[in-house]
């Protein structure tokens, strides 16, 4: 072993593993903190890294490729895992974990450590990205290495070591936050018939506090990308920045669930994801008018499957690239504008056009009926039906011969 590269973020877990790293391995630790969108000191981060005994702390700007190659590919695809989870966090470790093999190989590293717990996703997502990415480094996990079994004995190891922290043992709330959510776990949220405090909120405003008066948006698509917001082009992370803070203000975008961990384990977290659950929304809009019914319905049958593959670490898996594929391919008429409404912590599609829409109004229409036959109806109910009738005939005939007195 040469050299180390830990996942940093200056928080409980990362400040004890750097301090753990250093006296159980000898060898030099480079600090790697991705910055994705979080609120946070990135000077104060740098400075207690070194001041706790990494070698090197990168801060490695990923927003931009957070936004453009992980967060916007995900809602192309409409992934939302468990029918809920827009997986804000699922979506930010590939991208980390692909940061982190960059520098780890830049600076010399063998190693590469995180700080994810031996009961989590985490774990297995930035594991399986190093294997995906770069599967002669070396992983360092050290919740399944040492003798600590909680955060609260993590606690005493940082009092031990005088490590400053962000948390208390009162309020030892579990955060992740990045430019698509914020994730709180651990604490009283470990009890699902706990609700969650109003004040773990620090990103949407208290629906019930929210404006009085509803606030409607358009949101522009190409080809399936969010390109700009009541007609502003803007950039990537500007976009989704602006749809965070328009939709945040009437508190759109949290939820509360138990989710199934992919190494089995149920879990309960609370999360606030405002700019993106209204920008899906708004693509589930668009793609109403936009898709051919098949494509549309093969692309739904396989949702679930893109989300399963995301949340469950296999983001970079070739499968998980075949899919990502397809997605993109069937977005290049993904093009048009939808209207969201929004209002006390709800969000309604309530208008949606297009240049390349598949929409017929003069078909539609009941009033008009010059462009479509409704005789025609009969032979293609006829067609389909057949084999039921069939079905069912044959059906009726077994079911008489096996019970004739029936």
């Amino acid at each position: 072993m040469k050299k180390i590269l830990l996942a940093y973020s200056g928080g409980l877990d990362t400040s004890c593993i750097l301090t753990w790293l250093k006296e159980k391995y000898q060898v030099p630790v480079v600090a790697y903190c991705a910055n994705v969108g979080q609120e946070e000191d990135f000077e104060q981060v740098h400075a207690k890294a070194l001041k706790t005994g990494a070698e090197k702390c990168i801060i490695d700007d990923l927003k931009a490729e957070f936004v453009k190659d992980f967060i916007f590919p995900s809602i192309q695809a409409n992934a939302v895992y468990e029918t809920v989870y827009l997986m804000g966090t699922s979506l930010a470790r590939p991208c980390i974990a692909k940061g982190m093999v960059e520098t780890a190989l830049r600076e010399g590293c063998d190693f590469i450590a995180h700080g994810a717990t031996g009961k989590g996703n985490d774990q297995v997502r930035f594991e399986l990205a190093v294997k995906s990415l770069a599967p002669q480094l070396g992983v360092i996990a050290p919740w399944r290495e040492w003798q600590y079994q909680s955060r609260t004995d993590l606690f005493d190891y940082a009092e031990a070591h005088g490590i400053p922290l962000p948390v208390t043992k009162d309020k030892p709330y579990s955060m992740d936050a990045n430019l698509m959510h914020i994730s709180y776990e651990g604490g009283i949220l470990e009890d699902p018939w706990q609700e969650a405090p109003e004040d773990i909120y620090l990103w949407t405003k208290n629906p019930e506090q929210a404006p009085d008066k509803p606030q409607f948006v358009e949101i522009e698509f190409e080809a399936g990308v969010p390109v700009a917001i009541d007609g502003e082009k803007l950039s990537a992370v500007e976009l989704l920045e602006k749809a965070n803070e328009i939709a945040a203000a009437h508190g759109v975008g949290r939820i509360d669930l138990v989710e199934n961990r992919y190494i089995g384990i149920k879990s309960r977290g609370v999360y606030e994801t405002p700019g993106v659950t209204i920008l899906m929304q708004a693509h589930q809009a668009v793609e109403s008018l936009t898709l051919d019914k098949e494509v549309a319905h093969l692309k739904q049958s396989l949702v679930g499957k893109i989300a399963e593959l995301t949340y469950n670490g296999y983001w970079f898996a070739p499968e998980a690239q075949l899919l990502h594929n397809f997605v993109k391919e069937s977005q290049g008429t993904v093009s048009g504008t939808a209207k969201i409404k929004l209002y006390k912590g709800n969000s309604m599609v309530v208008a949606r056009k297009s240049d390349c829409s598949l929409y017929s109004e003069k078909m539609t229409s009941f009033e008009n009926m010059s462009s479509f036959n409704p005789a025609d109806s009969g032979g293609f109910i006829n067609i389909s039906g057949l084999r039921l009738s069939t079905w069912s005939q044959k059906h009726a005939s077994i079911k008489k011969s096996l019970h004739p007195t029936a």
